[in-house]
């Protein structure tokens, strides 16, 4: 029988895989994920990755192997305009830095962690079983038994559930969400620009939703472009000159020339918050637990702060002689990671709602209140450490550097 089970094989399930055996050694963890062996290495997309995040990759031995493919972010602009204005006033900046030379957050590519993760894990001794996806799991006193798609059946200790916002094992669970549609979609695409950006990200609301631009490494850039989601269903489906113009627009000129490198996706966002993150024997982590809106970039760090809370919480208890998969232990791991999800649920709906509109009272009081912040260099400087995840008071250990 197995300690843990980790269900999803994606940065979050790896991280929390290596989390726990790196710890713990003797206990046997294993990573089942439904997509082929090598279809990881078709993901061209990139993602923030805050200071305390990479703060646990050092921990876990990866994050000199990730760096030279992670770009600093050295600084952030916000503007707040109409998509046709011939200038955008920007209202607040950000340097990029909670400590000398230590940037507030890094864009590394998925292959560069998902590769590493990976890495870790077979260096760990981990196991990770491709092309096989859950279709049941029954729970008992002392284990829990998840059924394959092949017609296997392994029992472990706990199962952790990291298989994504629509997570199937959540509903097996029984384990209600709540959910709700903002009507709008992301389009995720990689650009190359003719000018350097210097590690500048930049963050512009338009009616339409925040258009991001997140700094790559050579005179790359990878954007989050929100868009109503017939528009953003219409502006994927068109030709490239449709789309490259329709780009333009937005992006500007300020960087020169620049093109679409590989595909363009558009991903429908909402907002998804489980009920309970836990169940005997079971724990959700990531986006299983959560699903946000990509306007505050902390999607795949609030997963990370998951794996960070819920392997303190599962070695702590090894280390004790309790059972790992207990409610009792599980709970507190819950109660670890809820309401600081809620509250940044709550955070990132209120400011798209807020963000993503044209009117003009809203507007002008909007615009007042990033400039007063802008004005106030300590507000800038707390608002700076906790995007980075570096001042909350309650991190777990891995989070501060420290090995669990």
């Amino acid at each position: 029988m197995l300690d843990m089970l980790v269900v999803g094989g994606g940065y979050v399930g790896l991280a929390a895989a290596v989390a726990v055996k790196q710890a713990a050694p003797h206990l046997d963890v294993m990573v089942i994920e439904a997509a082929p062996e090598t279809a990881w290495k078709k993901d061209m997309r990139a993602s923030a990755i805050i200071a305390a995040a990479t703060k646990m990759l050092e921990v876990f031995g990866v994050w000199e192997e990730i760096k030279p493919e992670a770009e600093p972010i050295t600084k952030m602009i916000v503007t707040d305009s109409r998509t046709g204005d011939p200038v955008r006033p920007v209202f607040l900046t950000f340097d990029g830095e909670v400590a000398e030379g230590q940037p507030f957050a890094h864009m590394v590519p998925n292959l560069a962690m998902v590769g590493a993760l990976r890495g870790a894990c077979e260096r760990l001794g981990i196991t990770i079983r491709h092309g096989v996806s859950a279709t049941d799991f029954k729970t008992g006193d002392a284990n829990v038994a998840l059924t394959l798609s092949d017609g296997s059946v392994l029992e472990a200790r706990l199962l952790v559930a990291c298989d994504g916002v629509r997570s199937k094992l959540r509903d097996m669970a029984g384990i209600k969400t709540v959910i709700w549609d903002y009507g709008q979609s992301g389009i995720v695409v990689t650009v190359e620009h003719e000018r350097p950006h210097n590690g500048c990200a930049e963050e512009h609301f338009l009616p339409s939703g925040p258009f991001a631009i997140l700094p790559l490494k050579n005179n790359r850039a990878s954007l989050v472009w929100t868009e109503r989601t017939p528009d953003a269903d219409r502006l994927v489906a068109s030709d490239d000159l449709v789309f490259e113009e329709e780009l333009e627009r937005r992006f500007g000129h300020k960087l020169g020339a620049l093109h679409t490198v590989g595909d363009r996706r558009a991903f429908p966002l909402g907002l998804t918050l489980a009920r309970a993150f836990v169940a005997p024997r079971f724990a959700l982590a990531g986006d299983a637990a959560h699903g946000i809106h990509p306007i505050s970039g902390q999607g795949l760090n609030l997963g990370f702060k998951d794996v960070a809370a819920l392997a303190e919480t599962v070695v702590e208890a090894d280390r004790l002689g309790l059972d790992i998969g207990s409610i009792n232990i599980l709970e507190r791991y819950q109660t670890w990671r809820r309401f600081d999800t809620f509250r940044m649920g709550v955070t990132t709906d209120v400011l798209n709602r807020l963000f993503s509109n044209d009117i003009t009272p809203v507007r002008i009081a909007r615009d007042f209140g990033l400039g007063l912040v802008d004005r106030l260099p300590q507000l800038k400087s707390f608002f700076i450490g906790q995007a980075a995840g570096t001042a909350a008071r309650d991190n777990p250990r891995l989070l501060a550097g420290e090995a669990i």
